[in-house]
């Protein structure tokens, strides 16, 4: 198995990442077909030279890569998909899911002797627009080798991180870091506030020490002069993937007391109207 630019691809899934991964490959010269939901995402890739994809003609590409919202999304479009799959095909997943519902589709593609890879990312929008995403995947290692001139497209890192499931189990554990270190940005933002401090000084002077960090760095700022667009993380994203590392821990019996809180503030400003919202609107619930 190997796959180079002269391979046929499809992409499932143009939202905030899905859209600018496509563009890379397109812009690399791979011939890329995309789909969505809503039809009319597609079409600033179909202005760069990518062709529209209709499912029932997915057997006619060799790789198909997805990149949707959440474990209800990935496996409704998976079934959609999964009686024109043909045997060899590889399914690398860049969306963030559940361990337990990547395992499922995973065992289910096997049936059909369709490879699946858990890639998941990190990296924001700007990393999925400069290629420069870091990738956690989990499958076949071989498989993953041969997904090498389609990783390097995107990413500047691919690690594997052990067999199926593994991918998505270590970005839960980056997004439990993200996601609980985003409420705590807040909140040390919303202090300085109150106690007199510039807060748009606060990510300069903290930069290279101990508190620092990229989601600090590009979180703080925006929080401290309220703006909010456009959107680099939703907070459902967030808050989606907190509950995941809170399941996942409950299943291996583990207590995670500082994510479960997060988690809670997550989900109250969600219920406040602000899902599709920024995450650094969480100031605005700290407030």
């Amino acid at each position: 198995m190997q796959f180079d630019q002269n391979t046929k691809i499809a992409f499932l899934g143009m939202g905030l990442m899905g859209s600018r991964m496509a563009s890379r490959l397109i812009q690399a010269g791979f011939e890329v077909a995309v789909w969505n939901r809503t039809i009319s995402a597609c079409d600033p890739l179909l202005a760069q030279g990518a062709q529209l994809l209709k499912l029932d003609q997915i057997a006619d590409y060799p790789v198909i890569l997805t990149c949707l919202a959440d474990d209800t999304a990935v496996k409704a479009v998976y079934e959609q998909i999964e009686p024109y799959l043909t045997a060899q095909q590889v399914i690398v997943d860049f969306s963030s899911l559940s361990v337990q519902q990547t395992l499922e589709l995973a065992q289910r593609a096997q049936a059909k002797q369709v490879i699946w890879i858990d890639s998941p990312v990190s990296g924001g929008t700007a990393g999925a627009e400069l290629g420069t995403l870091v990738i956690f995947a989990g499958g076949n290692e071989q498989t993953i080798t041969a997904l090498k001139p389609v990783y390097e497209v995107l990413s500047q890192r691919v690690t594997r991180m052990g067999e199926s499931g593994t991918g998505q189990a270590t970005k839960i554990c980056n997004q439990l870091i993200v996601a609980a270190n985003s409420t705590l940005i807040a909140e040390a933002v919303a202090l300085a506030s109150r106690a007199g401090v510039d807060t748009t000084l606060l990510a300069p002077a903290l930069a290279g020490g101990f508190a620092d960090s990229k989601p600090f760095q590009i979180l703080a700022p925006r929080m401290a002069t309220h703006t909010f667009e456009p959107v680099q993380w939703k907070v459902q994203t967030l808050s989606k993937d907190l509950n995941n590392a809170v399941q996942l821990a409950a299943t291996h019996n583990l207590n995670i007391p500082v994510a479960s809180q997060a988690l809670s503030q997550l989900k109250a400003h969600q219920a406040e109207g602000y899902a599709e919202a920024d995450l650094a609107t969480v100031i605005q619930h700290v407030e």
